[in-house]
């Protein structure tokens, strides 16, 4: 088992930064990605960003290229998405998932085995 705890996430101005971490804990081992995903209401839930704590490989949605970075912590398990420049359509609600074994398919739900709970994200207009 896996446990993953987010936080990072609040209300900021349109053009403004964030920072959100996930926190891994349990059987966790080394070859394993941890993505961000997102869900606006009524929206279905999209990969934000991942990477790969095997050998720092990391993907990107396009419509975040350019303005968010993830980054890792190999020795904590800790992943980080430094989120710039958030636009309105950034909002949602932001889950780690855990995959056991990366893969560079990190960006898609189905291929995640264990969830966070969630930090929300607003972005004021």
């Amino acid at each position: 088992q896996v446990q993953l705890v987010e936080s990072g996430g609040g209300l900021v101005q349109a053009g403004g930064s964030l920072r959100l971490s996930c926190a891994a804990s349990g059987r966790t081992f080394s070859s394993y990605a941890i993505g961000w995903f997102r869900q606006a209401p009524g929206k279905e839930r999209e990969g934000v960003s991942c990477i790969s704590n095997y050998d720092g490989s990391s993907y990107y949605a396009d419509s975040v290229k350019g303005r968010f970075t993830i980054s890792r912590d190999k020795d904590q398990d800790t992943v980080w998405l430094q989120m710039n420049l958030l636009k309105p359509e950034d909002t949602g609600l932001y889950f780690c998932a855990f995959e056991r074994v990366a893969t560079m398919r990190c960006l898609l739900p189905k291929n995640m085995d264990y969830w966070g709970k969630g930090t929300p994200v607003t972005v004021s207009s």
